[in-house]
């Protein structure tokens, strides 16, 4: 009898952990599309990212973006450091310690390297190795969460996302879960220092880049499984719509290889279980509370897209083995070979192009 007595009184303490810890998440109803199957289709599971082999050094915590330029690599990790290295990992060199998580990184046409860092802000970095803060607010809101960075070709602006301005870098889980909209598009005049929204109420404002001549920005909203598209110029600059809608994953960085086609990372496919609560707000908030002490539910997939102009997928990559290379949360497509960074991992990675776009 006493083990039962025991068994209640654990239960009890479950339930009451579940359904009365304090939390600061507020979940917001919504009805997610049905996510696309796994199993056949488009986005079939396979196995092809499995050729992707490491590239640089092999002990370094959570390369995330990068940038390519004369063969050495450029990334943030985890600890605030600014790394460039050789492909091959033995010549290193950090640029700069931000005090923060560098997420992505551009290069300016005058020289100078941007840095979205989900806890400075936006920053730039000279030749010199002087940080200087570019912008940390807008519209008098500080960014809670600056997370990725696009250079116009004029070096005119910066197009940035501050993904959430309730939850910072680290809080991803529950701003997501929250679903709260409190993600912005942004853009900063390097002529006049000034900032302005593009966009706001964006779910999860994540990866950001530029289509061909900078006609629009398009923009990873992760808590909603889309990309969204803010024009620039032509008939229709000023106003916006989806490039792509209902993906199969959590849509992270995405990049534009300057001519025909854009990549993005999923950093996850999605939870059913998530999914199915979407519209139940109270559930969500104990599976917040659960998280807490519980592994968030993440599938370690490698998962990456590639796009047309048009938003149609023309790659679909894949890697649920033991032992893939994942998360992958950026990708970049550099000559012959296309690139992954991780926030996680402890190296970066690449593939030959031929092989992800047979």
């Amino acid at each position: 009898m006493r083990w039962r007595y025991l068994l209640l009184l654990l239960v009890i303490g479950v339930l009451g952990f579940l359904l009365l810890m304090p939390t600061k998440v507020e979940p917001i109803a919504w009805t997610p599309p049905p996510a696309p199957s796994l199993t056949e289709g488009q986005f079939v599971d396979n196995q092809r990212l499995k050729s992707a082999a490491q590239v640089g050094p092999s002990d370094i915590e959570g390369p995330e973006a990068l940038l390519l330029e004369n063969d050495f690599l450029i990334t943030g990790l985890h600890d605030g450091r600014l790394l460039r290295t050789s492909l091959d990992g033995q010549q290193r060199k950090v640029l700069a310690d931000t005090g923060g998580r560098p997420l992505g990184l551009a290069r300016h046409p005058n020289g100078l390297l941007v840095i979205a860092d989900g806890v400075k802000g936006l920053l730039s970095l000279d030749a010199q190795g002087r940080l200087v803060a570019l912008t940390t607010e807008a519209n008098g809101l500080p960014f809670g969460f600056t997370d990725d960075v696009a250079i116009d070709k004029s070096g005119h602006y910066a197009y940035f996302s501050d993904a959430s301005s309730r939850w910072g870098y680290g809080h991803d889980g529950e701003a997501i879960i929250e679903h709260g909209g409190d993600g912005r598009l942004l853009r900063y005049d390097f002529q006049t220092g000034k900032t302005v929204v593009l966009l706001d109420k964006l779910e999860f404002a994540n990866g950001v880049t530029l289509g061909p001549e900078d006609a629009y920005v398009l923009v990873n909203e992760t808590g909603a499984y889309r990309i969204s598209r803010y024009w620039l110029t032509g008939p229709k600059a000023g106003t916006h719509d989806l490039f792509i809608d209902n993906l199969p994953g959590l849509p992270d960085n995405l990049a534009f290889n300057g001519r025909d086609r854009f990549w993005v990372a999923l950093y996850t496919p999605r939870n059913p279980l998530l999914d199915r609560t979407a519209e139940h707000p109270f559930v969500r908030k104990m599976i917040v509370r659960a998280m807490t002490v519980l592994p968030k539910p993440v599938e370690k997939r490698g998962f990456v897209l590639g796009l047309d102009l048009e938003g149609k997928v023309i790659a679909n990559l894949q890697d649920a083995s033991a032992g893939n290379y994942s998360p992958i949360t950026t990708v970049r497509e550099y000559g012959e070979w296309l690139y992954f960074g991780s926030l996680k991992a402890t190296h970066m990675a690449r593939m030959p192009l031929e092989a992800a776009l047979k």
